[in-house]
């Protein structure tokens, strides 16, 4: 029962919410599925449903595999952030080289090599390392079940969910690169690669701080990081999780467009209680701080720190937010 009702919980997720942010972070590792056919050639469109096909069954196996994992080992299988943020710098370098021989191939004849359903359930398997925002929920949700066919179960219905929206992709895809509008889809993918490439560097905190930030604190100081969720107030890391008299309290909104406010003061020096509230799902519902990733709605305390800025970012890198400590 509890499989039937994780398979139910994933397959709505997909279909809801992982539709439209899957298709577009993911989306671009169907650009490798583009074959060799020129304008006007017959051949390569009677193996679009068998190559989105399989690709949608590697996603399909990697993702019920993965979540098989998780709900066996728990967090101890999940990949921590600068390990993804690689990850999606890789995968962002792999869309912008489909995107470049798309173009290329628009620019001197029919030079791209077909794809087959060989390389077609890699690509698709691929997608796990670009994870969107709903698929880290997923993943915490297979973590919980504390089962491997429950952990499996959820993620399998998810990729149920989204397959329809990437099917209707691919197809699209395909269609489009044997036309005129092949150099519009190449320059599509190549802004999806170098996006995709972005978010990995700000996930792993390689990109500089914005104008108007002061400099980023140190991770040595962050060593007492606690975190508590809900109104209870559980603690999920160490002592701290509590209220702490004296605490300076911060409040940050996590919405579906970034973190509101987007950069906020505290009082340096004194212990430091970051409140994120929850306004919408999606990449900011998970929050990754020094090196942790936290599901929101949750608090987060810190203790006290010496002027500068600390950086925080959506689990994806996609969006940041700072706190100025001053």
């Amino acid at each position: 029962m509890q499989a039937a009702t994780l398979l139910a919980t994933g397959l709505a997720a997909g279909l809801v919410a992982g539709t439209a942010s899957c298709t577009a972070v993911q989306g671009g590792l169907l650009v490798g599925l583009t074959s060799g056919g020129c304008d006007g050639d017959e051949r390569g469109p009677s193996r679009d449903p068998a190559l989105v096909g399989w690709f949608l069954a590697g996603r399909l196996a990697a993702y019920a595999t993965a979540g098989a994992l998780l709900g066996l080992a728990g967090s101890a299988v999940s990949l921590p952030p600068q390990a993804r943020a690689v990850l999606l710098v890789a995968a962002g370098v792999a869309v912008i080289t489909y995107a470049i021989r798309l173009l290329r191939r628009r620019r001197s004849g029919c030079e791209a090599p077909k794809r087959t359903p060989r390389s077609a359930p890699l690509l698709g398997a691929a997608t796990i390392l670009i994870p969107c925002g709903v698929t880290l929920g997923m993943e915490m949700i297979a973590v919980s079940s504390g089962s491997p066919l429950g952990g499996a179960a959820v993620m399998t219905g998810f990729v149920l969910g989204t397959a329809p929206a990437f099917a209707l992709l691919g197809w699209i895809l395909r269609r489009v690169s044997r036309t005129r509008l092949a150099r519009l889809a190449g320059v599509a993918a190549l802004a999806a690669g170098l996006w995709t490439v972005g978010s990995g560097l700000s996930l792993g905190g390689w990109l500089a701080a914005p104008a108007g930030s002061a400099g980023l604190v140190g991770l040595a100081g962050l060593t007492g990081l606690a975190g508590s969720t809900g109104s209870a107030g559980g603690a999920s890391g160490g002592a701290g999780a509590g209220a702490e008299q004296g605490a300076h309290t911060v409040t940050v909104w996590a919405t579906r467009d970034g973190y509101r406010p987007e950069i906020v003061s505290a009082r340096a020096g004194v212990p430091v209680e970051i409140v994120f509230k929850l306004a919408d799902q999606g990449c900011t519902s998970t929050v990754t701080i020094a090196g942790r990733d936290i599901a929101l709605p949750a608090t987060v305390h810190l203790p006290p720190q010496r002027p500068g800025s600390l950086r925080y970012v959506c689990g994806m890198g996609m969006y940041s937010g700072y706190i100025n400590f001053s």
